[in-house]
């Protein structure tokens, strides 16, 4: 038996192989794809899905807290817990991780706030003037107390098996807003968080679905996403266009259709296009005084700052986590310990909340804050002075989006 062997260019480079042979590098293989997209066989571009029903909210923020916040001194007043403080509970303790004592009392004071009279802790006294705008639930609970599989059950809805995230499937359901720009987008500073990029996967949908990481300890745009800046002067790009389009015509003509190929080469697209819009909207500096000061000049008042900048640009899908270690976790010294944390998101938190109520965005973004589960109301031994993990029970809350308190 023989086959028809098609005719073969002499010699015969793979793209790849004359990129690297070239010194383009891959990154390059993405321009040529710009181009072939005149010619109707090479358009692979997925069309998002139709929503079933009407919604005003179309993009998310996702704040998320790693470690575990306190809901029982932040969004959740137990008052008996300062009745029974150093004491045993009415009710036996339900298994914790580690060793527990008495009722611990939150050292916090609550009051009630807005029109709806909620009780929010004084820790996040600017984010409760928004709270009839807030919807707070205090009946979350989760099926595992540890950090690892708790992150993927609230990312990925599953602790086993690869599932795809929640920004993922957003990102895949309703399309992007800008072809220029990523839909999903990760603000974690100083790297990644306990089991890293498998909290914003896209698993067994399209790799162009997944989150985008962006490490925002960085200020400079530069160093935000390594390589934005193009070196190629525009003649040479063109040429360089030119070839890599006849090379991308002929792989078409003799292979036809590569879905794998063809998911690294929108990635790839994707990194190209970003050159142009990715620089401008990552520019804070950009920002009005008044507006960078009303946010505040540290981390995550430049993450939330960023946030709504990209909210404006379109991205449909963005997570904005504390850092990249679990500074919420804690087992010790919370009194200290959480007054400078929720010290670092109050203001940037009321400031976002009140930064797109003005510009008439709020409605159509639904925001998101929470952790992978809570804090025990008990004390944790030896130190006294922490609280263990709490799966049982803990808080969040939502804003926007037509969500109604």
């Amino acid at each position: 038996m023989s086959f028809n062997q098609p005719t073969q260019f002499a010699p015969q480079f793979s793209r790849r192989e004359m990129l690297t042979r070239s010194g383009m590098g891959i990154g390059m293989l993405a321009l040529a794809e710009l181009t072939a997209r005149e010619n109707a066989q090479a358009s692979t571009r997925e069309k998002p899905a139709t929503r079933h029903h009407p919604a005003s909210a179309k993009q998310v923020v996702h704040l998320f807290m790693n470690g575990g916040p306190s809901h029982v001194d932040t969004f959740d007043p137990k008052p008996l817990l300062k009745k029974y403080h150093g004491k045993p509970l009415p009710n036996p303790n339900l298994p914790t991780e580690r060793k527990t004592a008495g009722a611990l009392g939150s050292p916090f004071q609550f009051k009630k706030y807005g029109e709806s009279g909620i009780e929010v802790s004084e820790l996040f006294d600017k984010t409760a003037a928004h709270v009839d705008d807030m919807c707070i639930i205090r009946s979350m609970h989760s099926d595992i107390p540890n950090h690892e599989p708790s992150l993927l059950l609230m990312n990925c809805g599953d602790n086993a098996l690869p599932r795809p995230s929640f920004g993922s499937w957003v990102n895949y359901g309703l399309g992007s807003l800008n072809e220029n720009l990523p839909g999903f987008v990760v603000l974690c500073p100083n790297g990644f968080p306990v089991v890293g990029p498998k909290n914003w996967r896209s698993a067994f949908l399209p790799g162009a679905f997944q989150g985008t990481h962006l490490d925002t300890k960085e200020t400079s745009v530069s160093r935000l996403i390594e390589n934005i800046n193009n070196p190629q002067t525009p003649k040479r790009q063109r040429r360089q266009l030119d070839l890599l389009q006849k090379i991308n015509q002929r792989h078409l003509e003799q292979r036809g259709h590569d879905s794998l190929l063809e998911a690294r080469i929108q990635s790839f697209e994707l990194a190209y296009r970003m050159q142009f819009e990715a620089s401008d909207v990552l520019d804070l500096s950009k920002e009005p005084k008044h507006i960078q000061e009303m946010y505040g000049d540290d981390l995550q008042g430049r993450q939330l700052l960023m946030t709504r900048r990209l909210l404006e640009k379109g991205v449909r899908f963005i997570q904005v986590w504390h850092s990249g270690g679990q500074e919420w976790d804690n087992h010790s010294g919370i009194e200290k310990s959480l007054r400078r944390l929720c010290g670092q998101w109050d203001q940037p938190i009321a400031a976002f909340l009140t930064d797109l109520k003005q510009r008439g965005m709020l409605d159509s973004t639904l925001l998101l804050w929470g952790g992978e589960f809570g804090r025990t109301p008990v004390a944790e031994l030896p130190s006294m002075s922490g609280r263990d993990h709490n799966h049982y029970g803990f808080s969040m809350w939502m804003a926007g989006g037509g969500v109604k308190g």
